[in-house]
């Protein structure tokens, strides 16, 4: 359900800003999108598991929150990051 440290890593190096980036709203996006593909693959399998639902109907609620945050600040930052991500909308 959960993504492994290195994979972690690998999304963080890849959606980092400059080096040592862990907090900019592209990581943390990317970072949540992994974990929200996870337990989407997990839910398919276990269609019973409403205490994993809830936490997967958080992490798209902060998700959201982020990603309106982005496109507040630089619209072409939030562009090319849901294009970089698949995300539609």
């Amino acid at each position: 359900m959960s993504i492994t440290a290195e994979r972690k890593q690998e999304v963080i190096k890849e959606f980092a800003t400059i080096e040592g980036d862990t907090g900019s709203p592209e990581v943390q996006v990317a970072i949540l999108s992994e974990r929200i593909n996870n337990l989407t693959e997990h839910l398919k399998d276990h269609k019973k598991d409403f205490h994993s639902r809830r936490g997967l109907l958080g992490m798209v609620g902060l998700r959201r929150r982020l990603l309106d945050y982005t496109k507040k600040k630089d619209q072409a930052r939030y562009e090319a990051l849901i294009k970089r991500l698949g995300l539609r909308r």
